[in-house]
């Protein structure tokens, strides 16, 4: 060019930030542990047609039924409440592989069930590995995933949660036509199957690099961040950040086998940090995460997934084999919109996605609501009401599980520190099984005194108070690494985001096309 001609500048001359390709070896890593989800996806989506079943062959009411439907949730407690400890104690891997082993007994002792009791010391036993399982699978994808695809790996466990449910679905389907103290026990025994698989494949992973670092393991440590990160240079900084985090000193060598660390990296005094004398900052996070994991289930997920065919009976299908295919649509739809939400999460972002889920889902409800009082209410069989309750149900799993299925889990275990976030991550599965177990286990109870149509009301009612807090109490969290993450809650000014600034960069660079450059 020569001096002092104008030249104006186009797109062409601004190249936007790359994105780095999926890291194929922390892919396949989320995938083995995301697979623990499979099991509680199982017994979910299964007991909602075997217990059809059991009831008539063991001649239990329908309080029995939804004790045992709702039962297990609160058995999980017990397994996410020594998940945490467990986990900061043998290893997130082999944390996973005994959830794995656990609910194989717990699937065999329900496969071979005389009666109810034996039935509900099953569920006890695989209840617990349920509640191992929910804990350890999004920890351990969130400590293994590098922070430019997080949201997404870490959307894996609801990915199996709803695979689980359909191939819970599916099963009720196919086993259905076998006599009737056979029928509900191969569904449920069948359930030992996906945990064998399960326990073989998670021997194959490695160790998660930050609880490699809380023991003080830095050349492990570095070896698994070598290969789970987008780049060496990543690798290094997400050590360095850990290592920070752990309180192990900047000038520790990486190449060292071992180091000697606190007890506070091994679990002890976190419950006091976290309930008796938080920081602001980590008040709000747990409010945020308890908050998020109530929500998701008093807006009554499992009332659907678990009563569907109770649902559609309600709305005029009569049919047990058309009831089960309607149940097979609802796993179908639930599977479908979870995959899509997995690819959305590191592009539009958590708050966006939750807010809109939630949004759908309290529509949906309400509109569900009301067709049900209208078809509760009405003699005839109304065509229209039939069709527009099985939509609304379909609109309603899909609202969820593109939303606030996934995200609860992913949001939940990227916002604790390190130090915390075993047991805070175990706190927010209580909250979760808690409430789920509560709703399960008093719909059948709720409908009789409300109505099945005042029941959905009342969820509608929940899911907008939760709209609300999602709306005024959860910061976004998309592209910050778990380091970072606290410096978003409570009164800590935020610290740089590196995917906000490069992207502040580009916008940037196209406000100045059309100048004129002096060269």
């Amino acid at each position: 060019m020569t001096e002092g001609k104008v030249v104006e500048a186009t797109l062409d001359d601004f190249d936007p930030p790359k994105k780095p390709k999926r890291n194929k070896y922390a892919f396949a890593c989320a995938m083995l542990a995301s697979m623990t989800s499979i099991l509680l996806g199982y017994d979910i989506g299964v007991m909602s047609g075997a217990a059809k079943y059991i009831k008539r062959d063991l001649k239990v009411s329908d309080v029995q039924i939804e004790v045992l439907v709702g039962i297990i949730n609160l058995y999980s407690l017990i397994g996410s409440c020594l998940a945490g400890r467990t986990s900061d104690w043998i290893g997130r891997r082999y944390t996973i592989v005994f959830a794995g082993v656990i609910f194989f007994v717990g699937a065999l002792l329900m496969g071979f069930s005389p009666n109810y009791a034996f039935l509900m010391f099953g569920r006890f036993v695989a209840g617990i590995g349920i509640g191992y399982a929910l804990m350890i699978a999004p920890v351990y994808t969130a400590e293994v995933s590098p922070a430019s695809s997080r949201g997404f790996l870490t959307s894996f466990p609801e990915v199996f949660i709803n695979g689980g449910i359909l191939l819970g679905y599916i099963s009720n389907y196919a086993f259905s036509k076998m006599t009737l103290k056979l029928g509900w026990r191969m569904m449920l025994g069948i359930g030992a199957i996906p945990s064998v698989i399960l326990t073989v494949g998670v021997l194959a992973m490695p160790e998660s690099p930050r609880w490699l670092v809380m023991r003080g393991r830095l050349g492990e440590a570095i070896k698994v961040l070598n290969k789970t990160s987008d780049t060496k240079e990543e690798a290094q900084q997400r050590l360095a950040d850990i290592k920070e985090a752990a309180g192990i000193p900047e000038n520790c060598n990486d190449d060292v086998v071992q180091v000697e660390v606190t007890k506070r990296n091994t679990g002890e005094g976190v419950w006091k940090e976290l309930f008796l004398y938080p920081t602001p900052a980590i008040r709000h996070i747990l409010i945020a995460a308890l908050g998020i994991h109530f929500f998701q289930q008093a807006s009554g997920v499992d009332a659907v997934v678990l009563y569907s065919p109770r649902i559609f009976e309600k709305a005029g299908i009569k049919s047990d084999t058309d009831q089960l295919l309607a149940t097979v649509a609802v796993g179908f739809v639930k599977t479908v919109f979870i995959l899509v939400a997995t690819f959305m999460l590191d592009r539009v972002g958590r708050r966006p996605l939750l807010l809109s889920s939630v949004g759908g889902m309290v529509l949906s409800l309400l509109t569900l609501a009301i067709t049900l009082t209208v078809i509760d209410h009405t003699d005839n069989k109304l065509m229209w009401a039939v069709g527009l309750s099985i939509a609304m149900v379909l609109a309603y799993v899909a609202t969820f599980s593109i939303g606030a299925g996934p995200i609860t889990w992913v949001y939940s275990s990227e916002i604790f520190p390190l130090r915390l976030r075993a047991q805070g991550a175990a706190a927010g599965v209580v909250v979760n099984r808690t409430t789920s177990g509560v709703i399960s286990m008093t719909f059948l109870s709720l409908e009789k005194a409300i109505t099945i149509g005042g029941a959905f009301f009342l969820f509608s009612g929940i899911a907008t108070i939760g709209w609300i807090f999602f709306y005024t109490v959860l910061p976004e969290t998309r592209g910050k690494t778990l380091e970072d993450m606290e410096a978003s809650f409570g009164n800590f000014r935020s610290k740089p985001n590196t995917a906000k600034q490069l992207h502040s960069g580009y916008a940037n660079a196209q406000l100045q096309l059309g100048t004129t450059v002096q060269t």
